[in-house]
């Protein structure tokens, strides 16, 4: 048991680092080819953080433990905005530009009730994995197109956001150290992956508890590492914008491109049915944590402690709800 639990551990660690030389790499191989921050943000960047939980998901849905991919995506999503985002407005009180409110926020909320309705009949079908994918790459778009517009219009806060985030990444002037991180990251993203999935079935069957449960706590809050990494430094660094954005857009991205992708290579059947065996609770938790987010912020844009600790106290509410239905 104890070597299983270590090799999870190795596995996070790996995600972790791999994700972030993933980025690292590829990001200063975009500026060095003259490519914009506002696209290398929102390409690079952001598939590149949700890397862990794309990886895990797939390789979950080739294994085929649909349940452990279903899991994952939904218990990072809450673990997110629970816990990451409470953690964060702990250190220092998160505020946003009116437009993540008005119009990304919604956006996240309404692509997660899309997500519930193509759930309700226990599969998510390759067709259906399709249409989520093409999603993600008409979103992507869309927020180009916006981040064009605001450039073109003088209010650039997006493209300086992107630009302050991959400063913080790091120069790397050598193209050969470009190409070995992001082969390197890849290798970590995949073997981490490989050592999570394999050994949250052996901690499963040990415990014997369900995929799903794994998938829940254990998957979901190792794959929520980069996202808890990036949004508490920049929330103590008082990068508001980076820190609530990285985790509304790692939202969209998981369960458009992760369950996209992990649906077009094996439909996801939800074992024991979408409302027998429970899986609407857990759904009815990421939508209600986005909701009430999205609630919280509506009067000033703003994530206050008292709020944090709010969210908080949800995500610990709900481990418990899990833990004893478990």
């Amino acid at each position: 048991m104890l070597q299983n639990i270590l090799l999870c551990l190795s596995g996070f660690g790996l995600l972790y680092y791999g994700a972030e030389w993933l980025v690292k790499g590829s990001s200063n191989l975009a500026k060095s080819l003259k490519i914009t921050p506002v696209v290398i943000g929102l390409t690079v960047v952001a598939f590149g953080t949700s890397a862990p939980e794309l990886v895990v998901s797939l390789i979950s849905s080739i294994q085929n433990k649909s349940m452990l991919a279903v899991g994952n995506v939904v218990g990072s999503n809450i673990c997110n905005l629970a816990l990451v985002l409470g953690v964060s407005a702990l250190f220092y009180p998160i505020s946003s530009k009116r437009t993540v409110v008005t119009r990304d926020m919604p956006i996240m909320l309404g692509i997660s009730l899309f997500l519930l309705f193509l759930s309700a009949n226990s599969i998510i079908s390759r067709i259906e994995g399709a249409t989520l994918f093409l999603c993600i790459i008409l979103y992507t778009v869309f927020n180009y197109r916006i981040a064009l517009r605001e450039i073109v219009e003088g209010f650039n806060t997006t493209s300086v956001v992107f630009t302050s985030e991959l400063k913080h990444l790091g120069d790397i002037a050598s193209r050969p150290k470009q190409i070995s991180l992001i082969l390197t990251g890849i290798v970590g993203v995949v073997l981490g992956a490989e050592l999570v999935v394999g050994s949250a079935e052996n901690i499963m069957r040990f415990f014997g508890v369900s995929e799903k449960f794994i998938g829940l706590t254990i998957v979901a809050f190792g794959t929520s590492v980069p996202e808890l990494a990036t949004s508490v430094v920049a929330a103590v660094r008082k990068e508001m914008d980076i820190s609530l954005g990285n985790l509304v857009g790692s939202n969209v991205f998981n369960i458009l491109s992760v369950l996209g992708l992990a649906s077009l290579v094996r439909p996801i059947t939800i074992v024991g049915g979408f409302f027998e065996g429970g899986l609407i609770i857990d759904y009815s938790v990421m939508i209600g944590i986005s909701l009430l987010t999205w609630v919280l912020m509506l009067k000033d844009n703003t994530i206050k402690r008292r709020d944090g600790a709010l969210l908080l106290g949800c995500y610990v509410g709900y481990l418990g709800y899990l833990i004893v239905k478990a």
